[in-house]
């Protein structure tokens, strides 16, 4: 079981989809050069590490999660030469460097999947894939039941190709799943790993970390078989320790997107010998209430506590409806399969709350990740659906709004072309992207990017001691860390007296004449 010390334990880690953070060389694409020139940004804002998502060569099929080649950055984003100096640079400035492995599957671009359909059926290129024969008279029926992993999506997991043979892709066809039963699978994805790691990067976060291993029967969902056929199999903690054995050689650590119901097979994951941490998916999606939140807060530390791992908090990612937006909706909680088109938000509500929803999830004990753009209050962005890109839109039938809207590139400079991002964006900018703008809010002691600034800074105040409730009005959560730190957030109808304390340290928003805490706002407080 790791140190309190260990940085990754309490860390600001702040999220980068690099496509739509900073265009350095004004083709509208973010890039490595327009990251590495905006390190001095993210340094005053106090982050911890970097977590990248995928810059590796792909045919961008699914943003960058179809990978044709772990040990080359994709030339719309640079160079390995300039990963190389980003990673450096960084590092100078006290920020580390995660980058993204997404080990179930590749692009059908990679060249192992080139050789297996050249290869034909029977080959032991194929083997490195799964490649079946069909059902029915034929072949022509797919070998099996399995639904697509991408949710609202009812297109069949598996690609028939000219040969006869099919082959199962749980995402987009142009994803094929890999068979982690074959050593050779293992032992690539084990060299990337040491491949990486020797250019100093400080860890790895693994993609759909609970889907790798498959049932080699690969029988039918029908029915209910026990153990699930590709999720959360038990072959999968021993992929997971050989990996820990390498992150240790090189003092590295590893972050899991693990999404499952069963508290107790989740923390297997978090054993000390395998992944240091996961993605806590119970929190991001929880609703704007009180109750709800304070449940998901002690499930997770509950969760985490047998195994001795720290928690991890996040708000908002690259998948998931910004928090301004999503806390301004009837609906407070996030579920794929609820998104719709045109659902209306109260911006100014959704902003309130989100402000106090900072000060909460960075008060809580664990790790923090911040999505960039969080820290400008920035909106879910609605996208003509002629500019969608994300395969989630396609695949559902034109249903799901998809997850572009997150995606939206950032706006740095109010005055400039395009917000100051670089060239013509890849997707589109709101008309009032501007007014969001890092120029106008970093001059602004009441803005988002203030408030994040601060916080950050201020954080380190509550230590690395457990958390312990303190009475509290109903609908107000009030806690108590180390050295005497509290935080209050109220999320009652009417404002509320604020606990004895010595300091107010800060504010999400403003107290009210008497001096209460208003609704939708949170304080951090010393005893």
């Amino acid at each position: 079981m790791g140190q309190p010390t260990e940085w990754w334990r309490s860390a600001v880690i702040y999220q980068v989809y690099v496509r739509s953070f900073a265009d350095g060389d004004g083709d509208g694409t973010g890039d490595l050069a327009g990251v590495r020139a905006r390190l001095p940004y993210l340094a005053e804002l106090g982050v911890d590490a970097l977590w990248f998502n995928p810059w590796y060569l792909s045919p961008m099929k699914d943003g960058g999660y179809d990978v044709a080649d772990y040990r080359a950055i994709d030339p719309a984003f640079g160079t390995l030469a300039e990963a190389e100096k980003l990673i450096a640079e960084a590092r100078e400035l006290g920020i580390r460097t995660i980058v993204d492995i997404v080990p179930n599957h590749v692009s059908d671009q990679h060249p192992w999947f080139q050789a297996a359909l050249k290869a034909g059926p029977g080959s032991p290129e194929r083997e490195l894939f799964h490649f079946r024969r069909g059902r029915g008279k034929h072949g022509e029926l797919p070998p099996n039941d399995w639904p697509s992993q991408f949710v609202g999506s009812a297109e069949p997991v598996w690609t028939r190709l000219p040969d006869g043979d099919w082959y199962l892709h749980l995402f987009t066809p142009e994803q094929p799943d890999l068979n982690w039963a074959h050593p050779a699978v293992r032992q690539e994805h084990e060299d990337i790993l040491r491949f990486w790691f020797e250019r100093q990067v400080a860890g790895v976060r693994i993609d759909s970390a609970a889907l790798l291993a498959k049932d080699p029967a690969l029988p039918d969902l029908a029915g209910g078989p026990d153990p699930h056929p590709f999720v959360d199999r038990d072959e999968l903690h021993d992929i997971y320790r050989s990996w820990r054995a390498i992150a240790d050689e090189y003092d590295g650590v590893f972050v899991g997107e693990v999404w499952l119901p069963d508290t107790e097979r989740f923390a297997r994951y978090l054993r000390p010998d395998e992944l240091h941490t996961a993605f806590n998916f119970s929190f991001l999606s929880c609703p704007w209430d009180a109750g709800r939140l304070r449940t998901s807060i002690d499930t997770t530390l509950a969760e985490h506590a047998p195994v001795g791992a720290p928690a991890t908090w996040v708000l908002c990612n690259h998948d998931i409806t910004r928090t301004v937006t999503r806390y301004g909706r009837t609906d407070t909680g996030f579920d794929f399969a609820a998104k719709a088109f045109g659902t209306p938000a109260d911006l100014d509500l959704g902003t309130r709350r989100a402000r106090a929803a900072a000060l909460l999830s960075l008060a809580l004990p664990g790790a923090v990740y911040v999505y960039q753009g969080e820290e400008l209050g920035l909106p879910e962005a609605d996208i003509p659906r002629d500019r969608i890109e994300d395969p989630m839109h396609v695949r559902s039938g034109g249903k799901d709004p998809g997850r572009d809207g997150c995606r939206v590139p950032l706006p740095w400079t109010a005055g400039a072309p395009h917000a100051g991002f670089g060239g013509e964006p890849w997707l589109p900018q709101p008309a009032d992207w501007a007014s969001y703008a890092v120029d106008r809010q970093a001059v602004d002691p009441g803005s988002m990017l203030s408030l994040y600034r601060d916080a950050v800074r201020i954080r380190p105040v509550f230590g690395d001691g457990p958390l312990t409730w303190l009475p509290a009005p109903e609908g107000v959560l009030a806690f108590a860390r180390a050295g005497g730190a509290r935080c209050v957030v109220n999320l009652a109808g009417a404002p509320v007296d604020l606990p004895e304390h010595t300091a107010l340290l800060l504010a999400s928003g403003r107290l009210d004449a008497a001096g209460r805490l208003p609704t939708d706002t949170a304080v951090w407080l010393r005893s």
